[in-house]
């Protein structure tokens, strides 16, 4: 075999990792390198210009069980000992060492309903998802271990189960997601066989925890192009069990400036916003709304969809809360849904802008700049008179914070302090009212927010109960 394709592994391998191989194989052990750190850095020495494949997750497959692993090193935690892997500190990284093994049945199409260890490692990759997937490294002879052809199917950009995709699919229901991630983030095809395997893997798939779904969504959206994911998951059944919401928008038909229809809509915006998570599921998110507000105009003679964005926002909440996001993510998710459709006009004054600014708040903002750009960029059309006007509401957005106006509550001259301290107020709701109530009389004329006369209009809100 070519030494070409190890030579990307030989120039990345942590000196760390070739040093655990080391020991365990002056203590009589095998190790070999395994799984997707093989996988991209394979990968990125096949690609011309492909991704550098670095990586800090270095996993390590030896014959030696795991007991005999603690007693090799100084630091060892027990992390899956049950099934063979224990996490080998050193200089600070941990890297999981897992005995090799075999696999029993899936009762939970999750994890094995138990494992028995084996001495060889191609019996060990037998049991791995896919052929690209199913390849080691031997670090201290340089050789690649290939015996199911996942370094042929990296070059013709394949997707491929080892063995019978159906009894892979069965054991972990999660896998039919994996090859939807794989397919977006390896860019490579799902092969015929395999791909006609994900239908009838459904039952095993509906077992799979919300936590792990979101999980695969946030490694999808890091790739160059997350629709071809989602593409996959639309049309092999797996959107029905896990965010049906999203089956609305598919061939929902636009108005006519779009080049789109919804779906392909959502597509386009997802893939235009940058890589960040949070952003292209809100890129994702941002107009499932439209299906269920979508009505004819016989006035414009034209589609419309009053209020997707609101409508949109109040059907993403409980999507996320199913799919287990955290509080932060969806609560930043739906705020860019409900904001994310921006109408700015240069005729706004200067105060309603500040007033949009108050709405959507500062801390949305750069985000909220960028879902509307990717918003414009996919409608498939021009798109060069709505970015001026994006790039017109930012300079004046930037304008009027550089002058130091109010947006927020905190941006006052006075505070909740002052108010108990001056006024007598106590704790409570009222005492937020009233400092509500200054701001957006600051928000409409700016020269207001001094402390004394906040603080003598503060004084006539509560003497007329506000």
């Amino acid at each position: 075999m070519s030494a070409e394709p190890t030579r990307a592994l030989e120039r990345s391998l942590p000196e760390a990792v070739r040093g655990l191989c080391r020991r365990l194989r002056d203590a009589g052990y095998r190790s070999w390198v395994v799984g997707g750190c093989v996988r991209d850095q394979v990968l990125s020495e096949l690609r011309a210009g492909g991704e550098s494949g670095v990586r800090n997750d270095w996993d390590v497959a030896t014959n030696a069980l795991p007991e005999e692993v603690m007693r090799l090193f100084r630091r060892v935690i027990p992390t899956g000992i049950k099934h063979g892997t224990v996490t080998v500190m050193l200089d600070g990284e941990g890297y999981e060492v897992t005995t090799l093994r075999g696999e029993t049945t899936y009762s939970d199409g999750r994890r094995p309903d138990s494992v028995y260890f084996v001495d060889d490692i191609v019996a060990d990759l037998a049991r791995r998802d896919f052929t690209i997937n199913a390849m080691a490294y031997d670090p201290l002879e340089s050789s690649l271990i290939d015996p199911f052809d996942g370094m042929d199917d990296l070059r013709a950009g394949v997707l491929r189960a080892v063995g019978n995709p159906g009894e892979r699919f069965a054991e972990d229901g999660l896998r039919v997601l994996r090859a939807a991630r794989f397919a977006a983030t390896l860019e490579v095809e799902i092969e015929p066989a395999t791909a006609r395997a994900i239908e009838p893997s459904l039952a095993s798939y509906a077992k799979v925890s919300p936590e792990r779904i979101r999980d695969e969504w946030m490694k999808t959206m890091k790739a160059e192009r997350p629709s071809r994911a989602f593409e996959v998951m639309k049309d092999h059944g797996l959107l029905a069990i896990s965010a049906p919401e999203l089956l609305e928008s598919v061939d929902c038909e636009q108005n006519r400036h779009h080049g789109f229809d919804v779906w392909g809509h959502t597509m386009a915006c997802m893939n235009a916003c940058p890589p960040s998570p949070v952003l292209r599921v809100a890129g994702l998110l941002h107009d499932v709304g439209k299906p269920r507000s979508r009505a004819f105009s016989d006035k414009t003679n034209d589609y419309t969809f009053y209020e997707h964005e609101r409508i949109g926002a109040e059907i993403a909440e409980p999507m996320l809360t199913r799919l287990r996001f955290s509080n932060d993510e969806r609560a930043r998710i739906v705020a860019l849904v409900r904001h994310h459709l921006i109408c700015y006009d240069a005729a706004w004054s200067d105060a309603a802008v500040r007033r949009w600014i108050k709405r959507v708040s500062p801390e949305l903002l750069t985000d909220l700049y960028e879902l509307n750009r990717a918003d414009v960029l996919g409608k498939g059309r021009d798109a060069s008179d709505d970015l001026d006007r994006l790039a017109a509401l930012k300079e004046r957005v930037a304008r009027l914070m550089a002058a130091g106006a109010a947006m927020t509550t905190k941006d006052l001259a006075v505070n909740g302090h002052d108010l108990m301290s001056e006024l007598g107020m106590k704790p409570g709701p009222d005492l937020g009212k009233v400092l509500v109530a200054l701001l957006d009389e600051v928000i409409e004329t700016p020269e207001l927010n001094l402390r004394e006369t906040l603080l003598e209009r503060a004084r006539e809100l509560v003497a007329g109960g506000a």
